[in-house]
């Protein structure tokens, strides 16, 4: 994935989620809304994890240096990580707090109007900003179903996204069937669980991206179909078949390639080099992602009587 369809997608979710932090807490201070509150928490725990994702682009363009010969790719990685921690410390933990305070301790909303009226706005807002990550992620995920591209992504940004998207909207909606129940009702205690229902959402969504980010932390390598398509396109000419291979994510766009591939007998050192590079080229012209290959020689011992 390019870094552009990720940026977009970042920046939109970026201002919908700093318009909306704003407006959701004006409404806690003219309502007193603990549901109210707890988005504005989570909306501003968003924009805050939108901007480390910008960051972690930013760094991850940082040119290799001796002390980190393979570049700074992970950096993305790395701060996906921390926005997962963000929202499950900042958002979740804080919304389960309020929550469960206001349903031992609840208070009368006033003017609640205000609150459905911000939260429907908030709605549209962040529609926006979920329909823009959608059509970003229809260019990269393929045949695979919203939930396989979530898990098997090798690119962070637009999984955290679409997932904060989500969340953001299920949240709204329950902060407005929160406020809507204590208008009905008569009995605040139905803010306190709509307010309770957006922390446990949310400590869900941050536990999904903690287990799916520290996979890529440590390391990934290619996914099946990349990982045939290298070996089918490793095996071709002087090459009669792979070894052995490890593959392994260097950072979204850096796929590195290590193999042994067993050569047809009685070559030249010249035939060799030039089998090597051909395989090479082969597999860069399939896979752009690949970044680096080490290719090693060998004879086809299963072959050598």
């Amino acid at each position: 994935m390019s870094a552009g369809g990720g940026t977009r997608a970042i920046l939109a979710a970026l201002a919908a989620n700093a318009g909306i932090a704003v407006a959701k807490f004006v409404g806690f201070v003219f309502t007193g809304s603990s549901s109210m509150l707890a988005e504005s928490v989570h909306s501003l725990a968003d924009t805050s994890n939108q901007g480390l994702l910008l960051l972690g682009q930013k760094q991850s363009r940082r040119k290799a240096t001796p002390e980190h010969p393979f570049g700074f790719g992970r950096e993305r990685y790395f701060y996906s990580f921390v926005v997962a921690l963000l929202l499950f410390t900042l958002g979740a933990a804080f919304a389960v707090y309020e929550g469960i305070h206001k349903i031992e301790h609840p208070e009368p909303l006033s003017t609640p109007l205000v609150a459905v009226l911000i939260l429907v706005i908030a709605i549209g807002l962040e529609s926006y900003s979920f329909v823009t990550a959608i059509r970003e992620s229809r260019r990269i995920k393929g045949s695979r179903s919203w939930w396989g591209f979530i898990r098997q992504s090798r690119t962070p940004e637009l999984p955290v996204v679409l997932l904060e998207d989500t969340g953001a909207l299920v949240g709204l909606a329950f902060a407005l069937a929160g406020v809507g129940l204590s208008v009905i009702t008569g009995d605040a205690v139905w803010d306190g669980v709509g307010t309770l229902a957006i922390g446990i959402l949310l400590g869900v969504i941050a536990i999904i991206l903690i287990v799916e980010m520290k996979s890529l932390l440590i390391g990934e390598g290619a996914t099946e179909t990349e990982l045939r398509q290298i070996v089918t396109e490793l095996v071709a000419g002087e090459v009669d078949r792979v070894i052995h291979i490890r593959t392994l994510y260097l950072g979204p766009d850096e796929l590195l390639v290590a193999a042994k591939l067993a050569l047809r007998r009685n070559l030249t050192v010249v035939d060799v080099a030039r089998a090597i590079d051909d395989a090479e080229a082969r597999v860069r012209a399939k896979i752009p992602t690949v970044s680096l290959i080490y290719l090693e020689p060998d004879l086809d011992r299963e072959l050598i009587s």
